[in-house]
């Protein structure tokens, strides 16, 4: 008697001990390294379309930050508002999506409906609108980014509320999932 009661709660335990390692190793991983999330608005058109879904990487921006590096000039990155947006009414828990287009120490133009960096004109395949608003050379700061979105002319982004401070990343934008017929790994060209 005494052993099949014991065989039954060895039983119990051993049913539970995976269903409870897998679930706090989905928690870990969702906390630390890869998170789903999904695209708002069209800000990112036509790379993203709203109500896409990706995953995000969480890792690399965080290292890079550690070890004094830059994410690349390209990337989507997503990101918690800056304090600008903050002051504006955003949530400072919510999460923006952009791509990054020029690093600290960068000069930033958009002039004649194009964006141009360190005095030389961006080839940007993903743009399919030619921008419509002027902006004057900024040099990024340290620590900072510039991010635009693809859909240049309704796009929240830095050309209205300034540089992206990097701490600000949450990650990188790495594989589109959602809808299943278009999923794909998100990559895009650096242009240095």
């Amino acid at each position: 008697m005494e052993s099949e009661k014991s065989q039954q709660i060895n039983k119990k335990e051993n049913f539970w001990k995976p269903i409870v390692v897998w679930g706090l190793l989905a928690i870990l991983l969702r906390w630390q390294v890869l998170e789903p999330r999904w695209i708002p608005s069209g800000s990112m058109l036509p790379t993203l379309q709203i109500q896409d879904r990706i995953l995000v990487e969480k890792i690399k921006p965080r290292v890079n930050l550690a070890l004094h590096k830059h994410l690349e000039r390209s990337t989507l990155v997503v990101f918690k508002p800056p304090q600008p947006l903050i002051n504006a009414g955003y949530d400072k828990n919510e999460a923006l999506i952009k791509r990054v287009v020029g690093l600290p120490g960068d000069e930033i133009e958009v002039h004649e409906g194009k964006l141009f960096r360190n005095k030389e004109i961006v080839e940007e395949p993903w743009i399919k609108e030619r921008i419509r608003y002027e902006m004057k050379p900024i040099i990024v700061p340290l620590d900072s980014l510039w991010v635009l979105g693809d859909n240049r002319n309704n796009s929240l982004d830095s050309h209205l509320w300034g540089p992206l401070p990097e701490s600000n990343v949450i990650g990188t934008a790495i594989f589109k999932y959602w809808p299943l017929n278009k999923a794909k790994v998100i990559r895009f060209p650096t242009h240095k």
